[in-house]
């Protein structure tokens, strides 16, 4: 697990701390293992999983978490294909139903719109929307 997750990296988005590839290079195995596997879906659940990584990010590197501004949440949305995510599709020649986009987890359409950035090289969007079923 060098890179960080795609389920740690919805995690991040969620509780609102970026967390640098070189600061999860620092965590040991199991404390890898525990921010993905720690649940978030209740308030109380994503305040201690803020928590421990705050005091991971601090304990390994010594400096502060760095907070997200502006996140993005339109993968909450599944009323609404995200613009950009249909953009990269139609490169793909691929496309994505209403329907197929509302039956999909929250965290399956988090990485769809993450593959689909611009930023992102996009070698793994084909892959993800087969694994999830969606072609």
């Amino acid at each position: 697990m060098r890179c960080i997750p795609m389920v740690v990296r919805f995690k991040l988005d969620a509780c609102g701390i970026k967390l640098k590839l070189a600061e999860w290079s620092r965590l040991n195995k199991e404390e890898r293992k525990k921010l993905a596997e720690m649940p978030i879906e209740a308030p109380e659940e994503l305040f201690a999983y803020r928590s421990y990584l705050k005091d991971l990010v601090f304990a390994s590197t010594g400096s502060q978490a760095t907070e997200l501004v502006g996140t993005n949440d339109s993968w909450a949305i599944s009323t609404r294909i995200p613009e950009n995510l249909i953009v990269k599709l139609n490169q793909l020649n691929r496309s994505i139903s209403l329907e197929k986009w509302k039956g999909l987890t929250d965290l399956e359409r988090f990485a769809l719109i993450k593959l689909a950035q611009s930023s992102h090289e996009n070698k793994n969007l084909p892959k993800a929307l087969k694994e999830f079923e969606v072609l």
